[in-house]
């Protein structure tokens, strides 16, 4: 059988490609492919403790079986990047439901909290992300980011109906941008309309520490003196890993 393999983030630089077949024995499971990957990518034997596994588009064990036709992808902690021309999404940015989206142009925001603001609200918390001119000692010149499209959204409209569920608002927005960003540019965006400010400051604050810990969505930083991976952020220990275990 053969499985499409995605190299997401930083993976791309240790496997040279974004994407590839994978012929495999039938019945072998996602550790099986892990192994097979580490000898021909030796560097990824190091990662075992630190990558998650996606299996169609779901975060998923090391044990799990494998069938002909699969999509894996091996992620990274989230938050690093690359330009947005490699995305592995087939189709231009889908609007996943009317709670979130991926834009490949400036984020509009006054569009967006007016359509949200209803007369029942008695507050509109709001997290704006913008890119900011310095990093790690160094003046920033520009971001780029990329996703694993499909999955970044699922994930996102995930996040938006456990808020939903869990915190006592009315309605949320999430918006992330993708591509390049210039200083000053908002990256993501997030909405969270509640009868009261403390529901709505509490689960806007769970929406943008969630996003950033298993949205797969990545970042690389651009200096006058060369470029790096933004450090991603360490996955919730419910995201099983590919060494097996979970996120510390």
């Amino acid at each position: 059988m053969q499985v499409r393999v995605l190299y997401l983030g930083m993976l791309r630089d240790i496997a040279g490609r974004d994407r590839e077949l994978v012929s495999l024995a039938e019945g072998s499971r996602m550790s099986d492919l892990y192994t097979e990957l580490e000898r021909r990518f030796p560097k990824l034997s190091g990662l075992r403790n630190s990558v998650a596994l996606a299996l169609n588009q779901e975060y998923t064990a090391v044990t799990a079986e494998l069938h002909d036709k699969d999509e894996v992808a091996l992620i990274p902690p989230v938050s690093g990047g690359l330009a947005n021309e490699d995305s592995t999404a087939e189709d231009p940015l889908p609007m996943a439901s009317e709670h979130v989206r991926l834009v490949s142009e400036p984020i509009r925001t006054p569009p967006i909290l007016a359509s949200l603001k209803h007369p029942e609200d008695g507050a509109v918390a709001i997290f704006d992300g913008i890119v900011r001119n310095h990093s790690r000692g160094r003046r920033t010149l520009y971001l780029d980011y990329t996703s694993y499209e499909a999955m970044a959204l699922r994930q996102m409209e995930q996040l938006a109906q456990r808020a939903l569920s869990n915190y006592a608002i009315r309605d949320v927005r999430l918006l992330h941008r993708l591509g390049r960003l210039q200083i000053g540019e908002t990256s993501v965006y997030i909405a969270v309309a509640a009868p009261h400010r403390v529901a709505a400051f509490d689960a806007c604050r769970w929406l943008i520490d969630s996003l950033k810990q298993t949205v797969p969505i990545w970042k690389k930083e651009y200096f006058a003196d060369g470029a790096v991976w933004a450090d991603g952020e360490p996955f919730p220990p419910d995201v099983p890993l590919a060494g097996g275990g979970a996120s510390k």
